[in-house]
């Protein structure tokens, strides 16, 4: 969850670059309109005419989570289709090759539309849940053996205890301080997962999810730290995303299969993300914003 300055670009990209690489590898392509769309922390985006955008890696380490995707998404989105869940991904339609310069492999995908979901006033937001629910369960299928790792979203809560706690201490002036500790200690209790591993999104903050104008989904974006972990790594989003009684109407969708103790860890990854916001100087003001949201909606959650 990005919660500081961007990191630098690694290598020059630009929309000639694209333009080039598309008419070498790609010509069938090159006469659409390229512009610019967006600047994350892994990757630069073109959109490229109305349907299709063009991802490039920024920065060696994440060319590697792209090459994930290529092969992650097709298979949720195949999930989510045998479910009959109706929502947009980031669908790889072509594979580019490293070419001009450019060090690693990019992809041209669908384009997903959607405002992020900070965008879109919390009010509305529950909309989101009627189909976010499905989309988790169409996900969530056990993974197989060999599915990716990811060290920072693929353990349980003991992981990340030593992040939480440094974080904590830095914003020890907080009145909520003590609470959000006694909050941390509570869900590190939570029964571990039972049962095999789960493919997760594992970064199902606001930014990577798409909303409507009127808080309906209309998408899921940013697969690069899909693995096969635990399903509160997603759950978090409950939090992050809806307020009291949606976050209840959500809970009710998703259903029996996530137990007491999968929402208690649920929580601890939620303050986890939420505490990740606040206590990391330089941050984005929506996403500052939105984490403390998160850590106010815990604790209201879960008062002594």
């Amino acid at each position: 969850m990005p919660t500081a300055s961007v990191p630098e670009q690694e290598v020059p990209i630009s929309a000639d670059l694209v333009s080039v690489l598309l008419a070498d590898q790609y010509p069938d392509l090159a006469d659409r309109v390229l512009r610019p769309a967006a600047v994350g922390w892994d990757n630069v985006v073109f959109r490229l005419g109305e349907d299709l955008c063009v991802r490039l890696p920024r920065r060696a380490l994440a060319a590697p989570l792209l090459l994930k995707e290529l092969e992650v998404v097709p298979a949720a989105a195949a999930r989510l289709a045998a479910a009959g869940v109706d929502v947009g991904l980031p669908l790889p339609v072509r594979r580019g090759r490293p070419g001009r310069g450019y060090p690693w492999n990019w992809s041209v995908c669908l384009w997903a539309d959607g405002l992020p979901a900070l965008a879109v006033p919390a009010r509305l937001r529950g909309a989101a849940a009627g189909r976010l629910a499905p989309f988790l369960r169409a996900l969530h299928a056990t993974a197989r053996a060999g599915a990716p790792a990811n060290r920072f979203r693929d353990g349980g809560l003991d992981s990340i205890d030593a992040a939480v706690h440094a974080r904590l201490a830095r914003v020890g002036a907080r009145t909520d301080a003590t609470a959000l500790a006694r909050l941390w200690d509570r869900c590190r209790r939570a029964a571990p997962l039972a049962g095999p591993r789960r493919w997760v999104h594992g970064d199902l903050h606001p930014g990577n999810v798409l909303l409507a104008a009127d808080g309906s989904l209309t998408a899921v974006i940013d697969f690069g730290d899909a693995c096969a972990g635990d399903p509160a790594v997603d759950l978090a989003c409950a939090w992050q995303l809806f307020g009291p009684g949606d976050r209840a109407a959500f809970r009710a969708r998703l259903g029996a299969d996530y137990d007491a103790d999968c929402w208690l860890r649920a929580a601890g990854w939620a303050l986890h993300f939420g505490i990740l916001a606040v206590a990391t100087e330089g941050g984005d003001p929506a996403v500052t914003g939105g984490g403390e949201d998160t850590l106010a909606a815990l604790l209201a959650d879960f008062a002594p």
